[in-house]
């Protein structure tokens, strides 16, 4: 008798087709296990979370920063030429036993200015000493140094070291004087910060320059020319 071998094909499909169906079950399981991290992540993400903007205003921008601290400073003063144009500010604040000065221009000639605080607080273009009628010219009326009728310069109490204006007509120093203190620049009379015309000298004339001694001029002003900006120091 003759025995056919019965085909393997019958058994083997099933099981074929059983892995196949396990496997497609396999892959709808991870693909919806994927989607379900990506949706997690996407939710997570930062552009779906809410965020506060942080204000860098007072860190980038210079102009911000300046008025700030111009709100905070105790005195302050704004330096107008004779125009009337503005060259900038000056602030003024009480510091352990000095007072901090800080100055800040633009729109000047580049080179060094004598800078010193004058008697009174007013600022007037084309105005007569308060001491001598017929001397007149522009900031006049804000008298002398502080200090000028106790020594000589470069010892008033109103004497300041240089200022210096860059190229691009910029000009910014900080500096402490312990020479006076807030209450002085607010007296009954105010005081006045001055920029004048050109460098201070300090009285600091050698001897072959000047055999005859140094002049009354040179003492009283470090031949720092005339009063080119003013400010009147205030609250």
């Amino acid at each position: 008798m003759r025995i056919t071998p019965r085909s393997t094909t019958t058994r083997t499909l099933p099981r074929v087709l059983t892995a196949a169906v396990g496997a497609v079950g396999l892959l709808a399981v991870s693909a919806c296990a994927t989607n379900g991290e990506a949706q997690d992540t996407m939710d997570n993400s930062p552009a779906d979370q809410t965020t506060q903007p942080v204000n860098t205003a007072t860190e980038t921008d210079g102009t911000t920063t300046s008025a700030a601290a111009a709100d905070d400073a105790e005195l302050t003063a704004t330096m107008n030429n004779a125009d009337g144009s503005e060259l900038g500010t000056a602030e003024f604040n009480e510091t352990d036993g000095a007072v901090e000065i800080g100055v800040e221009l633009s729109g000047m000639e580049p080179g060094f200015y004598g800078l010193h605080i004058h008697q009174i607080g007013t600022c007037e273009p084309d105005s007569a000493a308060p001491d001598d009628p017929a001397d007149t010219g522009d900031f006049m009326s804000a008298g002398s140094h502080i200090g000028s009728d106790e020594s000589e310069h470069p010892n008033h109490t109103g004497d300041l070291p240089q200022l210096l204006v860059k190229e691009s007509g910029d000009a910014m120093i900080t500096f402490e004087t312990d020479r006076l203190s807030l209450s002085d620049l607010e007296d009954e009379d105010g005081s006045a910060l001055m920029i004048h015309s050109n460098p201070d000298n300090y009285a600091n004339i050698p001897e072959r320059y000047a055999t005859d001694g140094i002049d009354d001029e040179t003492l009283s002003t470090g031949d720092a020319g005339s009063r080119l900006a003013c400010g009147v120091i205030g609250g």
